[in-house]
């Protein structure tokens, strides 16, 4: 059996994946996305000589992700499409930098995507979905103690989750943790939330490192050294946040990212400034975080109360 011939095109693409990994150190997960929406577009331009790619191929190719449907007839959004365009775009500048003759990258345009409308909780919203936990069990506990770290934190659920005893500083009411890039950002503690959180901890006996833990029906792991295998997911999280805004009666949606959302906002609501709140999302450009002022521009709700009686 003759393996499949790697093309010059298979090849660039490996060595693009390679250096995001080791020499812009990516997440995995990146490098995984990346590589999916690369190969879609090594199947779209047939493994051609990349040094012929023109822009008419790139307009046939945002076509073709336009048009495109899975098996399930689900279509591509115009986010997933311009990532796919944004993925091309970073290869194209990689390969310039490698002196390898192609079409320029500056001459790509991304779709235009609406502007997004943030959803986000009001603070009473926020003490009933608390007050939705009891604290009758440990499993309650961690949950109210979770909840309250990441209103009070704006943690992204996959920060949440990496969490190690041994970086929170309950005494200081803060710690470090990295976010996307691995680049790192100090977050704080309300008193309540350290109130929580020792609670919690208090009722652990074991020495595991993960500060928040599954309580599965399995009790054979209790042995110590399998701390790491009761390290909760992210999908366990967004159950307890789901099952805690049902149990609150709120009458949306809720998700973790959605307590960020509302961190981000009572920040500003309140007075901060926006480059505050940047450093504390750990959001990379202002752009993104200016995403939140629309739900509180303080200027228009004072030209609003002034003028239309």
């Amino acid at each position: 059996m003759t393996m499949p011939e790697v093309t010059e095109l298979q090849h660039l693409i490996t060595r693009f994946l390679e250096h995001l990994e080791v020499g812009k150190n990516k997440a995995r997960k990146t490098v995984e996305n990346y590589h999916h929406y690369l190969q879609r577009f090594y199947d779209f331009f047939e493994g051609r000589d990349i040094g012929t790619l023109s822009l008419d191929d790139v307009h046939k190719y945002q076509l073709f992700l336009n048009r495109f449907v899975d098996l399930h007839n689900n279509a591509l959004g115009v986010k997933t499409q311009n990532y796919h365009m944004i993925a091309l775009r970073a290869f194209l500048k990689y390969l310039a930098r490698q002196d390898i003759s192609t079409l320029s990258p500056e001459k790509i345009d991304l779709k235009k995507i609406p502007e997004r409308i943030v959803d986000f909780l009001t603070r009473d919203e926020v003490e009933r979905l608390f007050d939705a936990t009891n604290l009758g069990k440990k499993s309650d506990m961690r949950d109210r103690a979770m909840l309250e770290t990441l209103y009070s934190t704006g943690l992204r659920v996959s920060e949440l989750v990496s969490l190690n005893r041994s970086q929170v500083d309950l005494e200081r009411r803060e710690f470090t943790v990295r976010g996307k890039g691995k680049k790192p950002r100090i977050v704080f503690l309300s008193e309540r939330c350290v109130k929580y959180l020792r609670m919690y901890l208090s009722e652990r006996v074991d020495n595991w490192e993960p500060v928040f833990i599954s309580y599965g029906r399995n009790r054979e792991d209790e042995d110590l050294g399998l701390g790491e295998k009761r390290r909760l997911t992210a999908y366990t999280v967004q159950e307890v946040v789901r099952r805690a805004s049902k149990l609150a009666g709120l009458g949306k949606k809720v998700t973790p990212h959605v307590l960020r959302h509302s961190f981000a906002t009572d920040l500003l609501h309140n007075g901060a400034d926006i480059r505050s709140v940047q450093e504390m999302l750990g959001h990379a450009s202002i752009t993104t975080t200016q995403i939140y002022t629309h739900s509180t521009n303080a200027r228009l709700r004072e030209v609003h109360e002034r003028f239309h009686k």
